[in-house]
């Protein structure tokens, strides 16, 4: 479908920045390591290794743009491959899928490996693309999931997923189940998947209380 791209929205006054174009003191790469991307240009550019929010959370509005280097060869999912992980357990899929043909639940926006978009709105190579995603994590109780955890997902102004539920966290090739426990936050990811991704004005808003287990 045809698409303006990018919706760029400025943090609320209640929005935690985790990156302002100015530095990655939000991230690191596990542990105490610093987080290896490059800034440039206002811009933060994929490199090396995955990183982590240094903060963890668990409801939440996240907001972030991003982008495939306009002229990178993709094919697949391969040259334009990324993914932005919730609670460093579900991801949600990047990647150039604007005229790229790859499989259903590995395109823009999906589920990975779980469910496909409702539609393709990824606008072409190298213009900013645009997610707002809404997540609550699973809830518990008697050690059993009685609520899935859920996405709403807007790429570009355009809904992709609206509540939907995931099968368990992300797995690759796998069939996705949910643990036995499971945290009440965790840490915002983004992938490293050999690819410059690039991305910018990224921040989050904490969207209610959670008790993982009741």
């Amino acid at each position: 479908m045809e698409t303006a791209g990018a919706l760029s929205v400025k943090a609320p006054s209640d929005a935690k920045v985790l990156f302002d174009g100015s530095s990655l003191d939000a991230w690191t790469a596990g542990g105490d390591k610093p987080a290896p991307w490059i800034v440039k240009d206002g811009v933060m550019i994929a490199n090396q290794a995955d990183i982590r929010t240094k903060e963890s959370f668990g409801p939440m509005q996240l907001h972030l743009e991003w982008r495939i280097p306009a002229g990178r060869e993709v094919n697949g999912q391969s040259g334009g491959n990324s993914g932005v992980f919730l609670m460093g357990m579900y991801e949600v899929q990047v990647l150039q899928s604007h005229t790229n043909r790859t499989y259903p639940d590995g395109t823009a926006g999906a589920l990975y490996g779980q469910t496909p978009p409702l539609v393709n709105a990824t606008a072409p190579q190298g213009e900013w693309q645009s997610y707002e995603i809404l997540f609550h994590p699973p809830k518990y109780e008697g050690g059993k999931v009685a609520e899935p955890a859920t996405v709403t997902v807007i790429q570009n102004g355009v809904v992709l997923h609206h509540s939907r539920r995931y099968m368990g966290p992300t797995q690759h090739r796998q069939v996705a189940t949910y643990p036995e426990n499971h945290p009440a936050t965790g840490p915002i990811g983004l992938q490293f998947h050999g690819d410059p991704i690039e991305f910018r004005n990224i921040w989050v808003r904490p969207i209610g209380e959670y008790d993982a287990v009741k």
